[in-house]
């Protein structure tokens, strides 16, 4: 009996499925042929498929929407892209197509408003949410965003501090502004409370002293954030229910006050096994708002979430070609692969994130377990376990078949933070070079489209960074 890697992923998932099939023995990922891409780009590229921006942007409006619906909800849903996930123009200009609001978290991204502004991508009725610590700097660009005309812009409160700057720094228009609850971090954590936000029982006399008599802002939102996302979880419904909870008793406040922004955002899949029910708990998160306000005779809020690795993590995927197989001890067989896993997901490395892995040829061979291994002098450069295995199952194979063809090994739903945290474009760990970068889509007719939106970094861009080209 054969135990090929295509009987183990047979008999352990549901396979094919979204997002994968084979397709003549050889991985496709959304109908696209990764046999095609690495003939015609060659190895190591990264891509982003931009059509499934859209289908998680439109999944999720739905969602929200049939669930507000079915229980005779009251407000409007809002879905926000955080800019901070993925700043590239091109995954922005296709979220944009679905008609997104947007989430900054820094100065510099208040110029990337401006920019799709003068794109004509935005216009000034675009709802705009500014979240993260606010600099001068941060806070200035936000109040010329407001002289603009940008009429939508509202100011996420972290500090009762930042409120005495933003006031220091607005003397025209009244300001739109919402407050940023800190959160109970879960057991684990190195650190009770979240540093971000105002404690919640503090909260109400903040709006009473600073803000409620005050003509130069009014309140709008509720915001909090749960960093380890929207879960079926008792922590997460324990924050939330606060969150709810100080919802209803600040609309008894405040007369503006008119949106719970969810913060915090849904899993994506990182193994094949992945299983959440999106629709139970859009449909919990909407049931419970809805009787916590109507006990207390209080309108239902527009409901606002700040999805970003949701949207755009799972379009994106690396592909690495396998140099050499090394056996360094009876059980040990290491793969190493034709770059560095530190600078191209740094997310595995720094914090243990888990991708979906799976090799894109050779699923007819026999299987065993590996370790992967990047090709520079560091030795956390190496992925070893999936989130659902503890361990690396991939295709075994013999000298004479490398030669014939080598292994390809794709990490999938990497489109999330990974080139900003790697810093793209930029000097990379041992000066290994950043993959090629290829976009893809598809035209009017379904045909796909792909093309390279930059090149393999070269030894000139590195050394023009350094210093020894000037």
């Amino acid at each position: 009996m054969k135990n090929t890697y295509f009987d183990l992923i047979e008999q352990s998932y549901y396979f094919p499925q979204e997002g994968f099939d084979l397709r003549d023995n050889y991985l496709t990922f959304h109908g696209v042929s990764l046999k095609y891409l690495i003939e015609k780009h060659g190895t190591p590229f990264r891509f982003i498929y931009l059509p499934k921006i859209g289908d998680q942007i439109k999944k999720t409006r739905n969602l929200f929407n049939r669930a507000i619906n079915n229980n005779a909800y009251n407000g409007k849903y809002h879905f926000c892209y955080c800019t901070k996930c993925n700043h590239f123009f091109h995954v922005i200009q296709e979220a944009l197509k679905h008609n997104v609001n947007l989430e900054t978290s820094s100065s510099f991204d208040i110029d990337l408003i401006l920019n799709l502004y003068k794109k004509k991508l935005i216009d000034k009725s675009r709802i705009i949410i500014h979240n993260g610590y606010k600099t001068d700097g941060y806070l200035e660009k936000i109040v010329r965003l407001q002289e603009m005309g940008f009429e939508n812009s509202i100011v996420v409160l972290d500090s009762v501090n930042e409120l005495r700057r933003l006031i220091k720094v607005n003397t025209k228009e009244k300001i739109k502004v919402g407050i940023r609850m800190a959160i109970t971090e879960e057991p684990q954590s190195a650190y009770h409370t979240s540093r971000l936000g105002i404690p919640p029982n503090e909260i109400i006399n903040f709006f009473k002293e600073y803000i409620k008599d005050n003509d130069k802002v009014e309140l709008k939102m509720l915001h909090f954030f749960v960093d380890s996302g929207i879960k079926d979880a008792i922590y997460y419904w324990t924050e939330f229910q606060k969150a709810v909870k100080l919802y209803t008793e600040l609309k008894k406040e405040s007369e503006t006050l008119d949106s719970l922004n969810l913060g915090g955002g849904f899993p994506i899949r990182n193994h094949l096994g992945f299983e959440y029910n999106y629709e139970y708990m859009i449909n919990e998160i909407i049931t419970n708002i809805k009787d916590a306000c109507t006990k207390e005779d209080i309108p239902d809020p527009n409901i606002y979430t700040e999805f970003g690795k949701y949207t755009v993590g799972e379009a994106g995927a690396i592909i690495f070609e396998v140099l050499e197989q090394k056996q360094q001890n009876d059980t040990e067989t290491w793969y190493l692969i034709n770059n560095s896993l530190m600078n191209t997901i740094p997310d595995a490395w720094s914090i243990h994130e888990k991708f979906i892995l799976l090799p894109v040829n050779k699923w007819n061979n026999e299987y065993g377990r590996v370790n992967i291994g990047g090709i520079s002098c560091d030795h956390s450069d190496y992925y070893n376990s999936e989130d659902l295995n503890q361990e690396i199952l991939l295709p075994r194979y013999d000298a004479e078949e490398e030669k014939k063809e080598p292994l390809y090994l794709g990490f999938f739903h990497t489109g999330a933070y990974q080139d900003s945290i790697s810093g793209y474009g930029g000097i990379k760990h041992c000066l290994i070079p950043a993959p090629k970068h290829v976009i893809i889509d598809r035209d009017e007719k379904g045909n796909i489209v792909d093309y390279v939106y930059r090149e393999e970094q070269s030894v000139d861009e590195m050394f023009h960074i350094l210093g020894y080209n000037k």
